[in-house]
């Protein structure tokens, strides 16, 4: 595994280790379920019924952002950014440390980063998805929350055709299915980021 360098729209040199996912074949049905997951329009208001999960989303909102300072030094694109976060992890069914360690990994949280292979954004989304299950529109993958509602269901429907294993799951996504490097590197990755509102 190496860094890939890009150039983002600021003209900076960023880095992305994404392997290239693997164009495959989908049923119509699997098609049109991911595109309706993808197309779904809706607000990344978390959904927090009781003071309970207020209080938990509160504290990890607290933990996540004090980590994240790192690589986004601005309070409103972090907040911004985990809010999303939260919504897209949730809607999806992944857990939120293990798609922060999978962020970190791909893309070391950069907007813009491009890998060799073409993989785009946060979540390192091939173009390919956007002619699959979206609007056709590459260009959108650079756009926080439909690069987080990408990567979300996409590692989602990885997940599920490897009937939840992890490793598996994890390799499918980036291309490098059956080696065990990339999952333990995000498997590492996600430990700095396991909170009890996981």
């Amino acid at each position: 595994m190496h860094a890939i360098a890009g150039v983002g729209a600021s003209g900076v040199v960023l880095h992305a280790r994404a392997a290239g996912q693997i164009e495959e074949h989908l049923s119509q049905s699997v098609r049109t379920a991911l595109s309706a997951a993808v197309a779904a329009a809706a607000p990344p208001e978390p959904v927090l019924s009781n003071d309970e999960q207020r209080q938990r989303y509160a504290q990890w909102l607290s933990f996540s952002s004090e980590k994240l300072k790192r690589w986004l030094q601005q309070p409103l694109e972090r907040q911004e950014f985990l809010q999303t976060l939260w919504y897209e992890a949730r809607r999806a069914g992944l857990s939120l440390s293990l798609v922060l360690g999978l962020i970190q990994t791909e893309s070391a949280f950069r907007k813009y980063a491009i890998s060799s292979a073409g993989a785009r954004g946060y979540m390192q989304v091939m173009p390919f998805w956007a002619r699959l299950i979206g609007d056709g529109d590459d260009s959108r993958l650079f756009h926080m929350q439909t690069n987080l509602r990408f990567g979300c269901v996409i590692l989602r429907h990885y997940l599920d055709r490897e009937q939840g294993d992890i490793f598996m799951g994890l390799g499918r996504y980036n291309g490098s299915r059956g080696q065990l490097a990339y999952p333990q590197t995000v498997i590492a990755a996600q430990r700095g980021w396991l909170n009890s509102a996981d």
